[in-house]
């Protein structure tokens, strides 16, 4: 059991070390690679594991690709895998020693070999390598686009704000249309006017269409509200006008009731009528003077409810009247910040103008244009010769690239 109790001891870090290496078994180990290697011997009298701590330990793969171990010389690293490097470092060790068993050997990558970036960036240089590095994220670890040239900073200023000039441009003129559409809403106007701001928009029209439509569905909903009360309402006088009537009939009959109770009355006193004669007119009588208190009950609910539903289309129109009045005002607002917005923006194009002449050539250039970075990439080709690759900001990137990065004052 105590062998045992060893021997799972010993192998666990062992099986642990060896896993890691199928998930990289295709990466090619090159110059600058650090290797985590750990070597075990099965020894079969004792029935035990033993650790080799002389060759485990962290090592670097040199400038020429090789790999230099305590017993096992130098190996050539290079190109190869670490699965292969494992089974070359437990031959070697076996052949040295004469041992009857093979050594295990694992080998995992502890540190990828750096990346470099290179060109206009702000901090050019060597850079851990990342598995899922990219192009993009090597220049960002870079500082990205270097910003040392000050004619540079004024374009990248200028053509920053020109496009928020231009975005702040058509919100201005949406807000316009909208304030003309609320206007027109308050006025109870059919039709929208067209600002004398949006008069030589080319986009006018479609921008008072948009509005105008958004009016029509408004009109129209608070319209099917208004109608669903005045037919409510009209039901109401209906229910009243029928209440009225059955209330004239009950009372006409109430009082031939009156008058036969009061005759069979005269005759029960003299003993002409049996009493329960009587009786069942007076609960006749009162089962009417009931129906009749029901009928006025029921007419005063309706015209409680024709009350309510006056009161609903008032509150609906001093509601739609508060809400146009709330937006008219918000949108006042986002117009007087967007007017505010629009002259810094056009003060700081003039400031760019001013300090970068260069920059005047992009006033008039096309949507999307100015200085941006266009990259490329410099990769070992595996059999000691290098080549250039042109790359996008989601290339993928190898351990060992070089990233060059230039400026291009037009983007392609």
């Amino acid at each position: 059991m105590a062998a045992i109790s060893r021997l799972s001891g010993a192998l666990l870090p062992a099986l642990l070390l060896i896993a890691f290496p199928s998930t990289a078994a295709e990466y090619k180990l090159g110059p600058m690679d650090k290797l985590s290697i750990r070597v075990v011997e099965w020894q079969t009298a004792e029935g035990t594991f033993r650790e080799w701590p002389t060759i485990s330990g962290n090592f670097t793969v040199g400038p020429s690709g090789a790999l230099s171990l305590p017993f096992t010389g130098e190996l050539q690293a290079g190109g190869k895998t670490t699965s292969q490097i494992a089974g070359e470092i437990a031959k070697n060790l076996q052949q040295k020693f004469g041992l009857r068993d093979r050594p295990e050997a694992a080998v995992e990558i502890a540190e990828f070999r750096p990346i470099f970036v290179s060109g206009d960036v702000e901090t050019p240089g060597k850079y851990a390598y990342d598995p899922e590095l990219t192009v993009l994220k090597a220049v960002s670890l870079a500082g990205g686009m270097r910003r040392g040239e000050t004619g540079q900073r004024f374009e990248r200023d200028f053509l920053n704000a020109r496009g928020n000039h231009d975005v702040l441009i058509a919100e201005r003129n949406r807000l316009l249309a909208k304030r003309a559409r609320l206007e027109a809403e308050l006025a109870n106007a059919k039709e929208i006017k067209v600002p004398k701001e949006l008069a030589d928009n080319p986009d006018a029209q479609k921008l008072i269409g948009d509005e105008a439509a958004i009016m029509l569905s408004r009109k129209n909903a608070l319209t099917l509200q208004l109608n669903a009360l005045n037919e409510l309402r009209t039901l109401y006088q209906n229910e009243i006008v029928s209440l009225e009537k059955k209330m004239v009939v009950q009372n006409r009959q109430k009082d031939l009731m009156a008058k036969e109770l009061a005759n069979i009355g005269g005759l029960a006193d003299k003993g002409l009528v049996v009493n329960s004669r009587v009786m069942t007119l007076e609960t006749s009588f009162a089962e009417m003077q009931s129906k009749l208190l029901d009928l006025d009950t029921n007419s005063l609910r309706a015209k409680q409810e024709i009350n309510k539903a006056t009161r609903d289309a008032t509150d609906l129109e001093n509601s739609r009247k508060a809400e146009l009045t709330s937006d008219m005002q918000a949108t006042q607002a986002a117009l007087d910040e967007a007017n505010l917005k629009l002259a810094m923006y056009r003060n700081l194009m003039t400031e760019a103008l001013v300090n970068a002449p260069a920059a005047a050539a992009l006033a008039g250039s096309g949507e999307g244009e100015g200085p941006v970075l266009q990259y490329s990439i410099v990769r070992n080709s595996g059999n000691g010769e290098t080549k250039e690759i042109a790359a996008e900001e989601n290339t993928p990137l190898l351990p060992g690239d070089l990233v060059k990065a230039a400026i291009s004052n037009v983007r392609s």
